[in-house]
């Protein structure tokens, strides 16, 4: 897996100040997409143990909150495979920090409720190991720059722990 960028000191992809890591590799193509370099898979760097690290050492300090996975996007099924480990060693070490990932799929596309590449053997374990899903393709004519950590209307910003447990989705901010 390749990723485009690390935004260290992040305020603007989840709650509080967070370490933000934008995965290459994109099928959706949304039109207007902010982020159009990071369709390619080959784009920017590989995702290496270093890199993983220094996401770690980043994420350490208390006054971190979290981490947030964007893209490209984290739920194409080469990247899963990659994110998973990674996800697991983060819960690990920091069980206090949330994660935030953003995904063009939806939650329904993720756990197989709708057919989706996004559903694989592990999909779900990545999601439980989430806080907050803001999930949905991001919609030109649905764009509203009002609204809070989305770009259009149709986006969600999921409870996932709580939609998980209780089988349907449940918001985690309106």
């Amino acid at each position: 897996m390749n990723y485009g960028e690390i935004k260290k000191n992040d305020i603007a992809n989840g709650e509080g100040v967070r370490t933000s890591l934008f995965v290459s590799g994109c099928r959706h193509h949304c039109k207007n997409c902010f982020n159009q370099d990071t369709w390619d898979f080959n784009f920017g760097e590989p995702f290496t143990e270093k890199t993983a690290e220094d996401i770690f050492d980043s994420c350490a300090p208390k006054w971190i909150n979290g981490l947030s996975l964007l893209g490209g996007e984290p739920f194409e099924p080469e990247n899963q495979k990659e994110l998973l480990p990674f996800l697991l060693s983060f819960r690990e070490r920091f069980p206090d920090k949330t994660i935030w990932c953003y995904s063009g799929f939806t939650f329904e596309e993720i756990t197989g409720k709708k057919e989706s590449r996004a559903y694989t053997d592990i999909s779900r374990r990545m999601l439980e190991l989430m806080d907050v899903l803001v999930d949905g393709r991001f919609v030109e004519e649905k764009k509203d720059i009002s609204l809070v950590f989305r770009g259009s209307s149709n986006q969600r910003i999921i409870d996932v722990k709580k939609s998980l447990d209780q089988h349907e989705v449940v918001l985690y901010l309106e």
